[in-house]
């Protein structure tokens, strides 16, 4: 079953979702017009004075490439999303802009005066990559608010970030005592070694916490000492040392002796923005709770359900029972709104081509999704992505397959206007309920 269907009156007052077939027969018969493509929301041509709205929960799975994002009502998980975040992009970005300029300013070649540098950042500064994704979650629960009475929100904390407030060394023993404690070891070492065995590479077994140096032998629980084997792979090693264990295959030694040294990125990413987050959902005025990561996936695994962002972030809090009434999530993808640049630099720095001022061509502009239908060539055939347009006519358009090219521009036709992000829909199998 797809998502559920978003309602508003004719004063743009939230009602509650509806089933789709319901929402078909609405647009059929005339009392109902299409308002927005994504998420997909109805208009209705009338005013409803006194509506019965069941109380809905939005719930949130912040991560550092995805976040979840699911409206639950009462037992019911009616619509589920997928968030994608660009940090990373917009880190190589920025990284790209600075190699440009340090080298510009070795040339001699600077056309102003350098910046004081005594700039302070304010209090609560985050990063351009990190404040992206408090910046794309915080808009997404504003756009879903306008469409949906939402009347509390849920955000997962995870355990080692509390604790990291009260002790900055949360790799101890003192972080790993406490409440659904194994969980969040586990899910820590499950996102570090990309959940598959250190030793052999295996994946899709039940795995088990390993010692790196033998704990008979000294080794300690901390988290830096800890990594995930398969039930062969532990048993075989024992209690002897690893470098004893992988004498014959130095490449796994060297990788794992690294890796575990390696603090976890996208941990690192979520720790910095998860708190910046809270403080912005208390803004909105509803009020919020918080779940660890632990009891997140204590949920999940209790009812049996599939591993997938959107999913977790249904398992968010504490959860008795969980009906899923959707299968096919929205997949939004982050894109952004372009950027300033009115030249592509080379790789020294110089400009190479200017752009033109005019972002429309033949009524069409960068970053709209549309529908093109394509008569003959290799692509032939229907097409629904995010359009690139060319002052030719000849456009280029991303789906969630892949790029199509050539796309001219009388086959297209416009669903949704630009507004920063892709979108699509999952194509999973209907999840167990």
């Amino acid at each position: 079953m797809s998502n559920f269907v978003f309602v508003i009156d004719t004063n743009k007052q939230p009602l509650d979702p509806i089933l789709p077939g319901q929402a078909r027969r609405l647009l059929k018969s005339g009392f109902a017009a299409v308002w927005r493509r994504y998420p997909f929301a109805i208009i209705l041509k009338h005013v409803v004075s006194d509506p019965k709205i069941e109380p809905i929960q939005l719930k949130i799975d912040p991560g550092s490439k995805t976040t979840g994002l699911v409206l639950v009502q009462g037992n019911k998980a009616i619509w589920g999303a997928e968030l994608t975040h660009r940090g990373q992009q917009i880190k190589n970005d920025l990284e790209s802009r600075r190699a440009i300029r340090r080298n510009r300013r070795n040339r001699n070649t600077r056309y102003r005066q350098p910046r004081f540098l005594n700039r302070t950042r304010p209090d609560g500064w985050l990063a351009p990559s990190l404040n992206s994704r408090v910046k794309n979650i915080l808009t997404w629960v504003n756009r879903l608010i306008r469409y949906v009475p939402i009347t509390g929100i849920s955000q997962e904390l995870v355990k080692f970030d509390m604790a990291a407030m009260q002790n900055p060394e949360i790799s101890g023993k003192k972080y790993q005592q406490g409440e659904l404690a194994g969980y969040e070891v586990r899910e820590y070492l499950l996102e570090k070694w990309g959940r598959k065995c250190a030793y052999c590479g295996v994946e899709n077994l039940p795995f088990e916490v390993e010692h790196i140096h033998p704990k008979s032998k000294g080794g300690s629980d901390r988290i830096s000492n800890l990594t995930l084997a398969c039930h062969d792979c532990n048993q075989a090693k024992g209690n002897r040392g690893i470098k004893d264990f992988l004498a014959k295959k130095p490449d796994v030694l060297s990788r794992i002796l690294k890796q575990a040294k390696l603090p976890l990125k996208d941990s690192a990413a979520v720790n910095s923005t998860r708190w910046a987050l809270l403080n912005k959902l208390k803004e909105t005025g509803l009020p919020v709770e918080t779940g660890t990561g632990g009891r997140t996936k204590y949920n999940r695994v209790r009812l049996s359900l599939p591993k997938a962002h959107w999913l977790d972030a249904a398992c968010v809090g504490i959860v008795e029972n969980l009906h899923i009434l959707t299968s096919q999530p929205l997949l939004i993808a982050a894109k952004g709104w372009g950027n300033r640049q009115m030249s592509t630099p080379n790789k020294y720095g110089f400009p190479t081509k200017h752009r033109t001022r005019c972002k429309a061509f033949f009524g069409f502009q960068t970053g709209e999704m549309v529908r093109a239908i394509l008569p003959k060539g290799k692509f032939a055939g229907t097409h629904i992505g995010r359009l690139t347009v060319r002052e030719s006519g000849v456009f280029e358009m991303r789906t969630a397959h892949g790029k199509v090219s050539p796309v001219r521009h009388k086959y297209c036709k416009s669903i949704h206007r630009n507004d920063g992000y892709m979108y699509a829909f999952s194509t999973n199998e209907r999840v167990n309920q």
